[in-house]
Formats: C-alpha cells, structure tokens, sequence
C-alpha cells in the first residue's frame, strides 16, 4: 500500500517528528530541542509559541528529507509529556506560558484540594495522587493567582491537545492524556465529573472533548496546511501520552509488557488489564485498547535532565568538542569520563530531587543532594553517580510494583533517551538485577505515533504491527557482584532521603522567605 504517516511528539526538553511508510520503515526524522524556562523555584515552563512554529519546521524538515508530496501524508499522530498544560483564548492563542511536568508552584492548590476534596476521593476516582499537580490543579492556581488571564481561557489543553487544535481547529484530549488532567477525571469511565468540577469551581467548558486514541478527531485545515507544508483533509487522530507512543513504537502491546525510558524524566511502564491502581504510582489508560487497558507508570522527575543539567552548566569543554567530531556529542564525552569510574561512585551518592520527587516519594520539597563529595572525587565521579541516582529512583519503585504481584514480562526493554548509553543500560541491569535490551530503532514517540495514526486511519487492523517490527539488541546480564555492591549503596541512597525529609521543608520556608 502506498502512502505515508507522520507522527510528532513533544517532550519536557523538545519536539520530535518523524514519517514512515505503511511498512513502518522510517524515512524521516527531525528534532528540535526548546529552553525550560525557570523563572521562579518550583516553576518550569516553555514558551507555547514554539510548539507550533517548531511543528511547522519540523514537519518541513521530514517532507524534505522523505522526498514525499505533503499529498502522500495517510494520517497524523501525536503525543506530549504530561502532566502540562497550555491555556488558549478564543482565536486559539496562548495565555501565558506553558506549564510542563517539572512545575511544583500550585503547593496551596494541593493543600485546599486535600482538604475540601480529601486525598482518598480524588484517588478513587482519578487513581493517581493529586501531588502529581496535574493540568485541573494548575488551573486553580491561574484562577487565584492570575484571574484576569483566568477570565480570558477558552480551552486549557495539553501540549499535542495544543497541536492538535492548531492543525485541526477542534479542542481534543485522549483517554491516555485525559487522566493527567486529574482531580476530577474519572480514570475507568473515561469522563470528566461535573459534579466535582463544580464543586472546586472549575467550568467544565475549559476542559477539551475526550476521545479514544485512535479516534480520528479531525482533518487539517487549509490555514495549517500553508503554514505547515501540508495539504488539507488528512485525518489526525487523538493522540497518547508520549511514554505511550514510545512504548508502543517499541512494541509493548501486551499485558505484562515492561519498558523504560530515560527521557527529561527517568520512568518505566508496566501494562495491565485491572484496575488494582497503586497509590505510590501513575497510571493512565494504554493506547492499546485504551478503554480497558493500563499502564502503571513510576518516574523519576529528573531523570535524563540529570543529563542535561550536568551539560548545560559544567561542560563546556563537551559542547566545544561536539562540534570539533560530530560524531561524538557532548553526552559521549559525559559517558566516557563516567566510564573511567566503578561502580558505586567511589562512595559518593546523589539524590536525583532537582525539582522534587516524584513516585513513590510525592516530594514536592526534596532537593538534590550530592553526599560524600571529597577531594578524590572529580565530575567523573559525579555524572556516574546522577547515573545511579536514577537507577535507584526507579528501582524503588519497581520493588513496590513486584510486590504488588503486577504480572512483569522480562527482559527489561529499555528505549529512548539516555538508554542509548551503554554505561547508564549496565548501571540500571546491575541494579535491578535483570536482563535488559535495548530498542534497535530508537525514534521513539514519534514512531509510536505514526503507528497510532496507521491504526485510526485503518491501514494497520490493531497494533500487532508494532510488535513484529521491534527488534530488541545488546542483551545485558546482571552481574551479581556488582548487584550486591548497588543494593548496600542503595540501601544508604533509602536512608539520606529519610534522615533530610524535614529539612528540605525547612529549606523550602527559607527559600521561599527570601528568594520567592
């Protein structure tokens, strides 16, 4: 069959697309990254704007390298990391800047939620926390903070619910992203109460209409179209989360299916078909039959970004040597100076905490924390221990999973991000203390959603597809000596955060008394 899909995906740290033909084989694919906007502690944002003149770019970009006509484009999909949120007016222009998943400022929202709502009633009906902040949360905090902007919101969206309205003029979430938005999403029944919403005072009006994913929500329109090299009338489907769209590209498709990536946050994904939610955890429904299937997500909130940060502002010698071999880029270098280092850091130990915790901790006010630092350390040292802090994090969780008794399937599949790096793939296989593989091809969520807008367009009948295309490569086995080192490292990593607890609340009060 001839004919093309394209699928785009939107993460903490940038924009993703990439098009395939109906077999699946990659043709194209483009990135651009984007500034995290710090502004304030607590806050983390981007610039809406770029969402969409980035897609534009980026759909571009493919159309060109894939030497396609835009005409030979089947079907359209997305994906965006959640919780976020990008607030429009009526002629779909953005309110402010956008939220992404590291903003913790809506502290207050949460304490009023969990005392006029209760934290047990918001569980039962969402089956999430509601430390997640998700996108209702941050919403209250716009209707207190900044009402006359408040006033003006005709839609609050996600970043591909966004994307979507931009390219189709209809205002659409997905039953994968609706659960993000919280509070009051009824995660089972795949709808919004409007009983509760009244009830915290939020017009049900803000919130998008709701879909399946492979639901096809709308075509493009002809103002899109132009602006993005396009051509009017090809379908676009609902969308996924972006962990979602990763997964499913790299052919989680079945219950028990487990993968891990190592994006701006560090998360794993197990999928299920009961409704046994844990408290600890995220969960949202699966774009594989989202309307009966799950996916329990734990994450660290800073996982690749760990990355990024050890990039941006101590590596200046790696940025200037990426351009001098380009075939090596600053994240080589970071890997082939922690490389030189054993395992356990030389007893130094990091707290991944640089904008709070997320499962199974719900810290809004831990920090990061570098612990043992001597003169016998060098930055080596410490990228191999940001290395192991995220294993840790997720390792936490996955003990809390297992003995939930959640059906695993194994080897661990480790996909996008920083799972690229053979050093972080040892690390997190001597941790866990399982077998793991990597993705051979990595396009990630991208992928994921052209095989999403295959199967709403009916070229692909289910997602079977995604299963027989993945091909899984560079097996690890644990070593046990190295497993039985981590696990005392560990045990300590459990302990620094118990014994600093309360005082990372004490910071948080100083903090806020003189920086905020």
């Amino acid at each position: 069959m001839g004919g093309y899909l394209l699928g785009i995906d939107y993460g903490t740290g940038g924009a993703k697309a990439c098009i395939t033909d109906t077999e699946l084989n990659i043709l194209a694919y483009a990135f651009r990254e984007y500034p995290i906007i710090i502004n304030k502690p607590g806050w983390s944002e981007h610039d809406p704007v770029l969402y969409w003149t980035l897609t534009c770019e980026l759909v571009k970009e493919c159309l060109q390298k894939a030497c396609i006509s835009p005409k030979e484009i089947l079907g359209i999909g997305t994906s965006s990391a959640l919780p976020c949120l990008v607030m429009v007016d009526q002629n779909h222009q953005p309110i402010n800047l956008a939220y992404n998943l590291m903003d913790r400022r809506a502290t207050k929202e949460v304490e009023w939620l969990q005392e006029k709502i209760g934290a047990d009633r918001i569980f039962a009906l969402t089956g999430n926390r509601l430390e997640d902040h998700p996108s209702i949360v941050n919403l209250l905090w716009e209707k207190n903070n900044r009402p006359e902007s408040y006033r003006r919101i005709y839609k609050a969206l996600t970043i591909d619910g966004f994307i979507r309205l931009k390219l189709t003029a209809q205002a659409t979430t997905n039953y994968s992203n609706a659960s993000f938005y919280g509070v009051a999403y009824d995660i089972v029944h795949k709808r919004f109460d409007h009983d509760l919403l009244a009830e915290i005072g939020i017009d049900p009006a803000l919130l998008p209409d709701n879909y399946p994913c492979a639901a096809i929500i709308g075509t493009v329109t002809a103002k899109a179209a132009e602006e993005t090299g396009l051509v009017p009338g090809i379908p676009v489907a609902a969308g996924q989360a972006d962990a979602c769209a990763g997964w499913v590209g790299g052919g989680a498709i079945q219950e028990g299916d487990m993968q891990m990536n190592l994006g701006t946050c560090g998360n794993f994904g197990v999928i299920h078909r009961d409704t046994d939610f844990i408290d600890t955890m995220i969960v949202c429904p699966y774009t594989v039959e989202p309307e009966h299937t799950y996916v329990t997500i734990p994450t660290t909130t800073t996982g690749g970004q760990l990355m990024r940060y050890l990039r941006d502002n101590f590596s200046a010698l790696e940025k200037a040597m990426e351009k001098l071999t380009p075939s090596l880029n600053a994240y080589d270098y970071l890997n082939l100076e922690a490389e030189r280092i054993p395992p356990g850091s030389e007893a130094l130990i990091v707290l991944p905490y640089l904008m709070g915790e997320r499962t199974p901790l719900w810290d809004v006010d831990a920090r990061g924390v570098v612990f043992g630092l001597s003169l016998s350390h060098s930055k080596a040292h410490l990228i191999r221990a940001m290395m192991e802090s995220v294993a840790y994090a997720l390792y936490h969780s996955y003990m809390i999973i297992k003995a939930k008794g959640k059906k695993i399937n194994y080897p661990i599949v480790l996909n996008e991000g920083g799972a690229k790096s053979r050093l972080w793939r040892r690390i997190i296989t001597d941790v866990f203390d399982l077998p793991t593989v990597l993705v051979k091809q990595r396009a990630g969520a991208p992928y994921g959603d052209a095989i999403l807008a295959g199967v709403a367009t009916g070229i692909f009948p289910d997602y079977a597809i995604a299963k027989e295309k993945a091909e899984y490569i560079e097996e690890m086995e644990p070593l046990p000596e190295n497993h039985e080192r981590y696990m005392e490292f560990f045990a300590l990593y459990l302990k620094l955060y118990q014994h600093l607890k309360e005082d990372f609340k004490e910071l948080t009060k100083l903090r806020k008394k003189y920086f905020s």
